[in-house]
């Protein structure tokens, strides 16, 4: 089959069949995972991310591919979860800059929108680790221009940027060290070869064959097990977002002064809607500040993004009108919302969705706010404790997504605030809606609850933003952070043998531990941790922790390390049935 340009209508196919491509083997992806720990989400983020891209397309699909393409990437944009979603939007999001103007594309033009995709994406990482879903896409957006120049069509230089990605693909452990150690290949390229998978199944014509999954090259040892994790372990996260109440359930209904969450997308008219009236940003948001309050505006070339809690919405979007039409029109009445929440019975005093409806009441501007991603009860309590003006469920398995953050960011009552991921997998969603976000915005990049709570600690109310932002970061860097979970699958990493369902330890991002003991497990970890004459331990328990061993632990210190100051804290997060910090 021979074909010489992809039109928008394609460009819709190809993203639909990648999107089912990837999410029939999201599992797949996610065992993955080099640690084997219950927490390989990667395949789970890709598959959000491209879903919220798709989803849009669907809505507003052209036979432009520019228009498509475009509308396609700022879908993933908003809906990135997790360092790889966040990649694979920027990958969308450079190719459809180049062919921003194009109504069709033919093989080299296709070939230089996927390198410019991959410029894109790297730029987007601060420090980019080759062995990645980076190498993976930078090699096959390579073996595109070469099938270009060699006279190829539009299929023939997919075929061959498929092929090249599933070569990069089985080469990533020898450029990644700890993918050789475990038999892997890298989950992220992983997935970008099923979605390549997509594209290439619809320009060929071909029925989808079973999914490809690479193995890694000369691979040694035994075969690795892709098992796939279990699902009540990504259930116990979500279960635990759904025990905590809002701050509302101190305040009365009737002193809601702006009673409905509107939110709706005006699709911009070119060359204006109305003789004489233009859009213009500025003003825009100075007429809607009057009608409202926890206003969000979001802009582009053709598109506007509103948020706002109104009085009277019908008057917002009769105003907004007069620029375009209206789309994705969502009113939520919150006088109902709160009287609903004042009628459950709760038992903390957090904020842990990150809808802005549920946070929707006025208070007083500050002048800083503090949002931090937490699972659990008890870490939610804590960061609540501390000042923490809205704790934005999520972590491990759970990664909130970038418009998740900008919604929180938005609903917090200050115009300068810290964000503090703590989790690596979320940092980068962290800095892009950062990048998205009207207020001022410093991401701490805590990779851990235990920095987080050492950021938090070191927040001073007398220094400026800048400042602040510092030292927490400073603070952080300080801690040593140690987990302990389950193992999903035997390997063996960082010199250690593991076997599944042992109880595995991990310092700083590596396992140091592993024992059918959950105790022994514990104590070799803390050993490790505080073998350089540490002073303060936290110990956060987790819901799947046991009572035994947590009292064990407390001997344990006492007779063990009698001089270090101990605290022992419910934590209530899943997955993890401890979380230690030394400092």
């Amino acid at each position: 089959m021979s074909k010489r340009f992809i039109d928008g209508a394609e460009f819709t196919s190809m993203a639909l069949a990648a999107a089912e491509r990837l999410h029939a083997n999201v599992q797949r992806v996610n065992a993955l995972n080099v640690f084997p720990v219950p927490d390989g989400d990667t395949g789970t983020n890709m598959n959000l991310t491209l879903t919220s891209g798709v989803d849009e397309l669907k809505k507003r699909t052209s036979p432009h591919l520019g228009r498509s393409a475009e509308v396609m990437a700022k879908g993933l944009l908003m809906g990135a979860r997790g360092n790889s979603g966040v990649i694979l939007s920027q990958l969308f999001r450079g190719f459809s800059k180049s062919v921003a103007t194009l109504e069709k594309a033919d093989a080299a033009q296709f070939a230089q929108a996927l390198q410019q995709g991959v410029e894109t994406a790297y730029a987007a990482v601060v420090r980019p680790v080759e062995g990645t879903i980076l190498t993976v896409s930078k090699e096959a957006a390579k073996a595109a221009i070469q099938s270009a120049r060699r006279g190829g069509d539009v299929v023939a230089v997919m075929r061959d940027t498929l092929e090249a990605a599933k070569l990069a693909l089985a080469r990533t452990p020898d450029l990644l060290p700890v993918l050789k150690q475990v038999g892997v290949v890298d989950s992220g390229g992983q997935g970008l070869v099923f979605v390549y998978e997509g594209f290439y199944a619809v320009l060929s014509g071909e029925v989808p064959a079973a999914a490809s999954i690479v193995e890694p090259v000369a691979a040694g040892g035994p075969k690795t097990d892709y098992s796939v994790i279990p699902p009540e372990s990504i259930e116990q996260a979500r279960r635990a977002a759904e025990k905590h109440a809002p701050v509302q359930a101190h305040i009365e209904t009737e002193s809601i002064e702006h009673g409905y969450c509107t939110e709706f997308i005006v699709r911009l008219t070119p060359g204006g809607k109305i003789p004489g009236v233009v859009f213009e940003e500025p003003g825009f948001r100075e007429k809607l500040e009057g009608m409202g309050d926890s206003l969000l505006v979001v802009a582009d070339d053709d598109l506007v993004k509103i948020h706002i809690h109104a009085e009277h919405p019908g008057e917002v979007m009769t105003y907004a009108q007069q620029f375009g039409d209206l789309t994705r029109i969502k009113i939520e009445n919150m006088r109902e919302q709160h009287s609903h929440i004042l009628s459950q019975d709760y038992e903390t005093d957090v904020i842990t969705d990150a809808e802005p409806a549920m946070a929707a009441v006025e208070t007083p501007r500050k002048p800083f706010a503090m949002i931090a991603v937490a699972a659990g009860e008890g870490l939610s309590d804590i960061f609540a404790s501390l000042g923490v003006d809205f704790v934005l469920s999520g972590g491990q398995t759970m990664n909130p997504s970038t418009e998740d953050i900008l919604n929180a960011i938005d609903s917090v009552p200050s115009d300068r605030v810290f964000v503090l991921p703590n989790n690596s997998n979320i940092v980068m969603a962290a800095n892009q809606a950062k990048d998205i976000a009207e207020k001022q915005v410093i991401v701490v990049p805590t990779k851990t609850i235990q920095q987080g709570i050492a950021a938090v600690l070191a927040f001073q109310e007398g220094a400026d933003f800048e400042r602040n932002g510092e030292a927490m970061s400073s603070a952080a860097k300080r801690v040593k952070s140690g987990q302990v979970t389950f193992a999903v699958r035997d390997t063996s990493i960082d010199g250690v043998d593991i076997k599944e369902g042992d109880h595995i330890g991990i310092l700083d991002g590596k396992i140091v531990a592993s024992n059918d003991d959950p105790y022994e497990t514990c104590t070799e970890l803390l050993r490790s941790m505080l073998s350089d004459g540490e002073e303060i331990v936290s110990v956060y328990v987790g819901e799947s922790a046991d009572d035994a061993v947590t009292n064990r632990l407390r001997g344990f210190f006492e007779e063990q390390y009698p001089d270090v100051e101990v605290e022992l804290l419910p934590g209530g997060q899943p997955v993890y049935a401890y979380l230690f910090s030394a400092e």
